[in-house]
């Protein structure tokens, strides 16, 4: 394989034809340094600062774009945890109030989103932690480019289910506070078990702790790139199969990390690392349910998609491992039904349902992800739900996600059309059975026998 000049600039000539694109550069930046005793002075303090160091980026972008011809898709920015700035002692209008300025900042910044409201609760929650969960409802209705997360299991420390029975409830008063635009607040709140600290991907992104002060990320996608480069071997075995997606993934991954690294030097802040996610889109070409098709499925959903899935997640971990020492993030295939327009037409159809979906994302990136269901649905369901994603990360040492959206009025089958990356897609069914008693008894699981590493 060739590490020189040549081969990125035949990765460029995918841009136009395959959908290849940088779909994010995300700027992370500490807030720890903002805290202060009034919290209004807080919100200013945090707002000097991103405009600082954000001032320039559009125009840095801009610029990184005219010069090498690559779209770049969104700007967004993650920032420390909200609940890290709180004590508990704070009104939620305090809270709200700081979403809105950061809002009104991202507009004025010329940035897609800012992510990081979130909170880390796997073990337990401090009261910084309940007043930031408390106020997401409020933030996700009246900002639009505001996202939250909430991470509540990590395979060291077990799965809160007092949270998960928190975030059913959160996540029905978000889509009731949002109910006339098809519930789209919840369409910016992701539930984690396994958060990565470096995602450059919304609606999850935050800040780590573990971070820099700053810190420029990358989310490279190409799922048109990835569906061309198997279509032109109609004869290969799985096992060439696997080799050519990892290939098509090193270029990919050289070209994340060319533009990264400039942006950075250029902003002045350190590059982190390069995700290789192949994150669909609603266009035509651009989804990771045509590459698990062009495979051999008739659709995606049909027996062997988990399979399928595996390898081509596996694959483009391997690829970007083998182009660059800075890949991170999660790094690997996402599945989000309303993001990708072969996905939708699967659910549709009905080779793809939820449970089916619930198996892929034992192998695949994200998990559960931009999924609508009826309105109806019980807060209790909707933490059962979470809770069977929590038990497939905590096990499997792995992220996943939830990001589910209840849609009121609708029922399974019903069309729901959120526009631009959000895409479209039909209500699915929820398994009527109920599992109140059992997610109601609260508590917390232990963490499996496996993190004891020590």
């Amino acid at each position: 394989m060739l590490f020189d000049r040549s081969e990125i600039l035949e990765t460029l000539r995918m841009l136009e034809i395959e959908n290849l694109d940088v779909r994010t550069v995300t700027l992370g930046i500490n807030l720890l340094d903002c805290r202060s005793g009034d919290f209004s002075s807080t919100i200013e303090k945090v707002a000097e600062k991103i405009r600082h160091l954000s001032l320039p980026f559009h125009e840095i972008v801009e610029e990184t774009f005219i010069k090498y011809g690559i779209p770049v898709v969104n700007r967004r920015i993650a920032i420390s945890p909200v609940s890290f700035l709180l004590d508990g002692r704070e009104r939620k209008e305090e809270v709200v109030a700081l979403a809105r300025r950061l809002d009104d900042l991202a507009r004025e910044l010329q940035v897609d989103f800012i992510g990081g409201f979130s909170a880390l609760v796997p073990k337990g929650c401090t009261p910084g932690d309940l007043l930031l969960i408390d106020s997401l409802p409020l933030v996700l209705s009246q900002t639009q480019r505001i996202c939250g997360s909430v991470n509540l299991a990590s395979s060291r420390s077990g799965i809160n289910v007092d949270a998960i029975l928190k975030m059913g409830e959160i996540i029905k008063e978000t889509s009731l506070l949002t109910a006339q635009e098809g519930g789209i607040g919840c369409a910016k709140l992701v539930i984690f078990a396994n958060a990565p600290e470096d995602n450059p991907f919304m609606a999850g992104a935050f800040h780590g702790p573990g971070e820099a002060d700053a810190a420029l990320n990358v989310g490279v996608s190409g799922p048109g790139v990835i569906k061309e480069a198997i279509r032109r071997k109609p004869e290969a075995d799985l096992g060439e199969i696997a080799e050519v997606v990892k290939r098509t993934a090193f270029k990919i991954t050289r070209v994340g990390e060319l533009i990264g690294k400039e942006i950075a030097q250029k902003l002045g802040v350190p590059f982190g690392i390069v995700d290789l996610s192949l994150a669909p889109t609603p266009r035509v070409g651009d989804s990771v349910a045509e590459i698990l098709e062009e495979m051999g499925l008739e659709k995606c959903g049909a027996w062997g998609s988990t399979l399928a899935l595996a390898l081509l997640t596996d694959a483009c971990k391997k690829g970007g491992a083998m182009a660059s020492s800075s890949v991170g993030g999660l790094s690997g295939a996402f599945i989000p039904v309303s993001e990708d327009a072969g996905m939708t037409e699967s659910v549709k159809v009905g080779a793809l349902k939820l449970e089916k979906l619930e198996a892929m994302t034992s192998v695949c990136s994200v998990g559960l992800d931009m999924i609508a269901i009826p309105g109806e649905v019980s807060k209790e369901t909707i933490s059962a739900i979470i809770g069977d994603e929590m038990a497939i990360g905590v096990v499997n040492h792995k992220t996943v996600g939830v990001r589910i959206i209840p849609v009121l009025g609708k029922k399974p089958g019903d069309r729901v059309v959120w526009g631009g990356l959000l895409g479209e897609t039909v209500v699915m069914e929820v398994n009527p059975f109920q599992s109140k008693n059992f997610i109601s008894r609260g508590g917390r699981v232990p963490a499996p026998i496996t993190s004891l590493k020590n």
